[in-house]
């Protein structure tokens, strides 16, 4: 069955001689996103899979001569779908296609793709009939998330799911978001309710591949989505791409993908996790087995840490001994009170009277505020009255951090200790785009808020935290999680750092030094 198009749309370009399924379904995407405005395919969260990426994922789906449903939700020019039928083995079939693309224009291509991939199974001896449906596939099918499994009728589940879905924020109000409710809270991704949902249609021994940001592998606002998720399948593989915009470079984004197997059955023991540079040399990843009780942890949130170097499982295991938590420490972490748009009657660009230091991002750099900034555009004091002061800190001893990294920096981790010495005034303004650390009932004293600076920008805390989260933001969720050293070994380093005649620049060495960390797990070179 084929989609009937109310509209008629101009027609895919035809296929060349020779040509296979997948270079056919890229070509004709290729030409359809050459007509399209740069601006319309981002709302659609439109972003298409390489050639390279997609017959990898076929390669990773492995589908048997047993494979007889395949779904491509969210399927754009059709492309993971046909590199799947060409990994099909020659005693295959027959095999039904459901693909979903909610573009018109696209699903037109879709249908091309497939046309052309049913006429090359033929002429290699496989049946195999498919079905575009021009619709939204988490409006269609949001309503199996929140039903038991019993309710989804046999038909209706599919042996492989492959897809690269949309990657948007759904607002509150969206049906979507409502449909998807079970799953999520605040404001979802949509990539999230495309993964739940294709999960949910899995049948027994169903296999599921997918390539999404890696932004799903922690925090508070994808917790309910990995619960459900890895309640529905066990997961069996994962892909790395060392570049972050690799898999995607066409389109310039930059994100850290990660490429899922997952099947619906009992777990095994351990997970294949693989790594490539980019997509040149996916056709000879790296890979190694890791047990998966050391990949997802189900304690905490079902939260992955995907170790993908033999490093990784000693930075993992020495830096989950350590006994604290900001918690246990009496330590609360707070998101930076001054939303700059709200607050602009308060923002001043010069220190007159009544005015306090106020932080933004590129102040706070590894182990120094660095207050005033020479050269920015932006108001580096507040007014501090009664109308303002809720917005406002009390002078104190804090540890500053940045929430958002830039895309490619070096460290995501990027902490420093703002001792009440370099404070003038009683108060100050921290912009939203900060977290910061202080003690619930006291003060922090100045060698424990040096040290704990030290150590939450450390490379070695750097490179644990970047095992599970595959973002630039570090939530305050996130940082309460953090294990951390004993509370006096963070006042030994803060005291030495306060002490060294080389100042933050040596926190990365004395960190190693108090810490005792092993040879292979001390920074080559000192932190920044």
């Amino acid at each position: 069955m084929r989609h009937a198009f109310a509209v008629e749309l101009p027609a895919p370009a035809p296929p060349i001689a020779g040509e296979s399924p997948s270079s056919y379904a890229a070509r004709a995407g290729e030409l359809y996103l050459g007509s399209q405005h740069q601006d319309a395919r981002r709302a659609l969260g439109q972003f298409f899979t390489t050639p390279d990426v997609a017959r990898f994922m076929a390669r990773m789906a492995r589908p048997g001569r047993k494979t007889r449903t395949v779904l491509d939700p969210g399927a754009g020019s059709g492309i993971l779908a046909c590199a799947l039928l060409e990994e099909l083995p020659a005693e295959a079939g027959p095999v039904h296609v459901l693909a979903y693309e909610v573009d018109p224009g696209l699903a037109r291509v879709c249908e091309a793709s497939l046309a052309h991939a049913q006429l090359w199974l033929s002429s290699r001896g496989t049946a195999m009939t498919f079905e575009v449906r021009c619709r939204d596939f988490v409006s269609e099918n949001g309503g199996f998330l929140a039903s038991s499994l019993f309710d989804v009728a046999p038909e209706q589940l599919f042996d492989v799911a492959i897809l690269n879905p949309p990657y948007f924020k759904l607002t509150k109000s969206d049906p979507r978001a409502r449909a998807a409710a079970e799953i999520v809270h605040g404001q979802p991704n949509i990539y999230a309710a495309f993964l739940a949902i294709a999960a949910r249609l899995l049948g027994p021994r169903g296999v599921m591949v997918s390539i999404t940001p890696r932004s799903f592998a922690t925090g508070d606002y994808f917790s309910r989505f990995r619960e459900y998720l890895f309640r529905q399948v066990s997961l069996e593989g994962i892909h790395l791409f060392a570049s972050r915009s690799s898999a995607f470079e066409k389109d310039a984004v930059l994100q850290e993908n990660v490429i899922l197997r997952a099947r619906k059955g009992l777990p095994i023991p351990t997970v294949r996790i693989s790594t490539s540079a980019g997509t040149a040399d996916l056709s000879r990843p790296r890979s190694r087995q890791v047990p998966v009780s050391e990949v997802l942890d189900a304690r905490k949130g079902f939260t992955l840490h995907i170790q993908a170097e033999d490093a990784d499982d000693d930075v993992r295991r020495f830096v989950s001994s350590w006994p604290e938590t900001l918690g246990s420490l009496g330590l609360l972490v707070s998101t930076g009170p001054v939303v700059a748009f709200r607050a602009r009657p308060f923002l001043r660009h010069h220190g007159q009277s009544g005015a306090v230091p106020l932080l933004w991002l590129a102040h706070v750099q590894q182990m120094q505020v660095v207050w005033p900034l020479p050269k920015t555009s932006k108001p580096q004091f507040m007014e501090a009255s009664a109308a303002s002061e809720k917005l406002l800190v009390p002078r104190g001893n804090y540890v500053v951090m940045r929430r958002f990294s830039a895309k490619e920096e070096a460290c995501r981790l990027v902490a420093a200790p703002l001792l009440e010495t370099s404070i003038a005034g009683a108060a100050l303004g921290l912009e939203n785009h900060l977290n910061y650390v202080y003690r619930q009932r006291g003060a922090m004293s100045p060698e424990e808020t040096t040290g704990l600076a030290a150590v939450l920008g450390s490379s070695l805390l750097d490179r644990y935290f970047r095992l599970s989260n595959g973002s630039t933001q570090v939530n305050a969720t996130e940082l309460r999680r953090l294990p951390l050293p004993r509370a006096e070994d963070l006042k030994r380093i803060g005291l030495e750092v306060l002490d060294s005649a080389d100042g933050p620049a040596a926190a990365g060495s004395i960190v190693e030094k108090v810490l005792d960390l092993p040879t292979t797990l001390r920074a080559k070179g000192a932190d920044a």
